[in-house]
């Protein structure tokens, strides 16, 4: 079963109830080859921060497999979105609000800034950094940024055009913003 588990991480599912609580399986598994092996292991598993760590380093989507106790550990959650931003949606309410893994979720994937609390929406770091990836972002953020001209040109006009849908009226009327758009 190592063997194959070595090979292709998913073959975790097949194994017995016994291996998928053994460690140096599962830890095989989640580490060398997928992250999301971590659905098939048992519960002391998915309770164990190494083995949590090494799945949502390799694959940050692990994250919503892991014990509720490792969704809420600053860290482990640090870890999955830096890897993977759309983890974020898996992380603890009381982490939606923690500007910078936050950050690292929106920089990675601009579409976790729709998990983050209100106030970070209106971020203009945290907004800047998820409509530079995609202009698409700027729907998520407060309505004080999406009329900010920076935000809107700069960022998510320039990136993507279409993001000009999700700005505020007066930007809309802007012809430096409107050009730059199409």
């Amino acid at each position: 079963v190592l063997a194959a588990v070595t090979q292709n991480g998913y073959a975790l599912y097949y194994a017995t109830e016994v291996l998928k609580a053994d460690k140096e399986v599962v830890f095989v598994a989640a580490v060398t080859q997928d992250g999301e092996a971590l659905k098939h292991a048992m519960e002391e598993m998915k309770a164990d921060k190494e083995v949590v760590l090494a799945a949502v380093t390799q694959d940050g989507m692990a994250l919503q497999y892991a014990a509720e106790e490792w969704k809420v550990d600053r860290g482990v959650v640090y870890a999955a979105v830096k890897q993977k931003g759309r983890a974020f949606q898996y992380a603890a309410d009381e982490l939606k609000g923690d500007r910078e893994v936050v950050l690292a979720a929106v920089t990675q994937n601009c579409m976790a800034l729709y998990d983050a609390e209100k106030e970070l929406k209106g971020d203009r770091e945290v907004v800047l950094a998820a409509v530079t990836q995609n202009g698409y972002a700027l729907y998520y953020a407060t309505e004080v940024l999406k009329a900010d001209k920076e935000v809107v040109f700069v960022a998510a006009v320039t990136q993507d055009g279409e993001a000009l849908k999700h700005a505020m009226e007066e930007m809309k009327a802007d012809k430096e913003v409107v050009l730059a758009a199409v």
